[in-house]
Order: C-alpha cells, then sequence, then structure tokens
C-alpha cells in the first residue's frame, strides 16, 4: 500500500484489568489503554476491576511512560448508580483522565458538564454519518459498531473529512474500531440472554457467558432432539484483523482496539505486540503473508476461541467455536511466586509452590513491575545449588531484570494436549 495513504497516526489501545496487565501494555508499546473501576463497566463480573482510589495510580504511571488513559464507564446507568458515577467522574477529572469510554446519556451530560474528553462506545451501536455527527456535540472519538464492513466504515470516514465532522476538542471526529478479541452474538454485545436465564444482565456487567454453551433442540412434538452441527451457535470465534489490517487503516481508522480486560498480561502482551509490529510494517512497506503467519501462530498461544476476521469483509453468517473453553495452542500452569530480590546481583528468587520444574521448562513470571516475562530455564538453581529439578517448597533463583515481590506469579508454559 503506498505509504500516503496510511494514517501515520493510528492509535493502538490495549485492554488493561490489572496492573500485571497495565505494565504489559507498556511492554508492547501500546499507545493508550484502557480500564474500568468499580461495578459500572462491561466487564465487572468476569475481571477484577479498579477502585476508585486506583484511578491515581494507572493514570500517573500512564503519563510517566508516555500512554493515554481511557477509563471505561460503559453500562446502562441506573438511578442508583448516580452517586457512585458522579463519584468516579470527579476522581477521574481530578486526576486528568485522557477520556472517558461511555453510552448512557448520563454518563456523556456529567462528562459534558466536568468537561472531560469523552469517546462513544461501541454500546451506542453508531453506525451511519448521522449517529457520528449527533455524537460530535459531546465526544472527540466515536467507537463504530462491531458489524460494519470496510465499505461502511470507510464512507463514514469519507463523510468526516467531507463534512468536517469535529467534535468538542476542535479536531476532526476519529473513528475508533475493535479489531482483535472476543465477540458477542448479540448487536455490538448488546445481549439480554443472560439477563433472562440468570437475571444477570450483561449490560451491567454482569454476564454469565451462557451463550458459549453447547445447545440441543428439542421438538417437542416428538421429542426429537438434535444437537447442530456440533457447534456452539451463539459462541462466535474471537475476532481477529492483522490479516486484513492494510485494509482496515486504509478505510480510515484511527484507532486499534483491542479487547480483553478480563485475560492474562501474557494475552496483552502478545497481542499488544503483534498488532503493533503490524502497523509498523504496514507504515514501512514490509507487511507480508509470512509475517502474518507468524503473528497469528503468536497470538493462537494466549487465551482464544479460534479466529476471523469479522463482518468487515461482508460475510452474511459469523464463525462459531466448537469448543467452550479457550483454543491456546499453550497453557500456563501455576507453579509458585516470588519469594525475594537480590537487587545488587539482580537475582530474583520464587518459591515452588504446586507441581515441578524442570531444565528446559518455559517459564513465564507476570507482576505489575515487569508485566509478563519469559525464561527459559537453561540453568536452574535450586536452594542456592545448581540441579535439574525443583519440587513444591523449593526456591529457585536466576538473574531477572525487576524487583521480586509476592506479588509476582510463576507460571510453567505447556503445550495445551499436555497436562
Amino acid at each position: 500500500m503506498p505509504l500516503q495513504l496510511i494514517n501515520t497516526n493510528v492509535e493502538i489501545l490495549a485492554p488493561v484489568g490489572s496492573y500485571e496487565s497495565l505494565q504489559a501494555a507498556i511492554n508492547a508499546g501500546a499507545n493508550s489503554i484502557y480500564f474500568g473501576v468499580e461495578q459500572l463497566n462491561m466487564r465487572t463480573r468476569s475481571s477484577r476491576s479498579f477502585e476508585i482510589s486506583d484511578i491515581k495510580k494507572v493514570v500517573s504511571i500512564c503519563k510517566v511512560n508516555g500512554l493515554k488513559a481511557y477509563l471505561t464507564l460503559n453500562t446502562v446507568m441506573y438511578e442508583h448508580d448516580m452517586q457512585l458515577l458522579k463519584s468516579i467522574l470527579k476522581e477521574a477529572k481530578n486526576e486528568g483522565i485522557h477520556a472517558v469510554i461511555a453510552a448512557d446519556f448520563s454518563v456523556i451530560e456529567y462528562c459534558s458538564q466536568l468537561g472531560i474528553p469523552l469517546h462513544i462506545s461501541t454500546q451506542a451501536n453508531v453506525s451511519n454519518i448521522e449517529s457520528v455527527k449527533f455524537f460530535s456535540r459531546y465526544a472527540d472519538v466515536v467507537v463504530l459498531a462491531r458489524e460494519l464492513t470496510l465499505q461502511q466504515i470507510d464512507s463514514i470516514s469519507k463523510e468526516i473529512k467531507r463534512q468536517q465532522i469535529k467534535g468538542p476538542a476542535g479536531a476532526l471526529i476519529k473513528i475508533e474500531l475493535f479489531v482483535h478479541g472476543a465477540l458477542c452474538m448479540a448487536i455490538s454485545g448488546k445481549c439480554y440472554l443472560s439477563l433472562h436465564t440468570q437475571n444477570a444482565s450483561a449490560n451491567r456487567g454482569a454476564c454469565v457467558q451462557n451463550c458459549r454453551r453447547q445447545y440441543i433442540v428439542k421438538d417437542i412434538e416428538h421429542e426429537q432432539e438434535l444437537l447442530i452441527d456440533n457447534e456452539y451457535i451463539m459462541s462466535p470465534k474471537d475476532l481477529c484483523t492483522i490479516d486484513i489490517l492494510d485494509q482496515l487503516i486504509a478505510s480510515g481508522v484511527d484507532v486499534l482496539k483491542i479487547e480483553g480486560r478480563s485475560k492474562g498480561a501474557e494475552y496483552v502482551q502478545i497481542v499488544t505486540t503483534c498488532y503493533r509490529e503490524a502497523l509498523a510494517s504496514i507504515r514501512n512497506g514490509t507487511y507480508s503473508a509470512d509475517k502474518i503467519i507468524n503473528w497469528k501462530l503468536a497470538m493462537s498461544k494466549v487465551y482464544n476461541r479460534g479466529f476471523w476476521e469479522g463482518y468487515f469483509l461482508g460475510r452474511r453468517l459469523g464463525e462459531w467455536t466448537n469448543n467452550s473453553g479457550s483454543a491456546a495452542l499453550e497453557k500456563k500452569v501455576y507453579v509458585g511466586k516470588g519469594s525475594k530480590y537480590y537487587s545488587k546481583i539482580g537475582i530474583g528468587e520464587f518459591e515452588i509452590e504446586s507441581g515441578s520444574i524442570k531444565m528446559g521448562d518455559m517459564l513465564m513470571i507476570t507482576g505489575p513491575a515487569c508485566g509478563m516475562v519469559k525464561e527459559r530455564m537453561s540453568k536452574l538453581r535450586v536452594n542456592g545449588i545448581e540441579t535439574n529439578v525443583a519440587v513444591k517448597g523449593d526456591k529457585i533463583s536466576f538473574p531477572f531484570a525487576t524487583k521480586v515481590t509476592a506479588n509476582n506469579k510463576l507460571y510453567k508454559i505447556v503445550n495445551s494436549n499436555n497436562e
């Protein structure tokens, strides 16, 4: 693709659900991160949200590292949420949050009153230029609906430029798109199945993901049961656009958003790294099929339900998963935690709490200071002595670049078909 067609200011937006994931996003070279606090975000049930008191620290870490921090407040808001909402927004304003992501008009109104920059969430299902114009009164960035095709996105992008549609900050409205991660069977995630069956509203961040299960269709009259194609017919595969990323960029996208605030630091770091590298390769003209294969292989090793490119190419039907869990080629097995750090010599010590490790194993360490680091055990020191195996109760040590504390978790990476 000719360089002049590339928007050189495209932003990579990474998901953050923990301080480990925040550092992982920094390690991976993200331009910005998004996170939720308390129960007013769409990942309340599936991940441990940050608290109001964390806003200051998260924003501070982002500013020190040159990232933008966006606060997600994208649930449906009830009357009893208003006091908490105001408290969150007041703290976000005081700490200089870069923007709030929202769809509920109460959040939009309060952000407008407080002068907090706003991004319109995909929950608003923005699918046409008139909707963009409406929200431009309040927001500088619009996350378009996930069901749009590249042609539709391109048309909206061109109309923004032709009509010079600007947001409150005075710049042209930016288009943001989800480019990777979990998809929902419902329109832009607006699902009521969980509410109907479990009284747990997905639109309040409490989805029980019953769409991810296998279902049987039963003929009531004849009591015949059918298992439909052995597929999970309401559970789509994960979105993956790395092999059409050049087309997405050409359609006028400004922000590439990665789903996954409930996923681990390894997911955040690997997926963000792949999309950053792909974007760089598009810019410098080295984007190729061989690189795409390698990126998809790397991303297939962390949590996923299989990949497809979504509706961007105009597909009439989606692709469905054939199992209820992850299709990742690798899995992490918890083996221990950090116990001590010898700062003068840069050695980290970890205590084995479960299972065993041996020479040659691939270990993964996660923590607030390191994000995610992988180490292959080419030399194993157990209780200060070089050996081949470490078991429960042993302490292992090896060179490590950041301070090791009990917050560091130690995992062994194994093939998914191995126990």
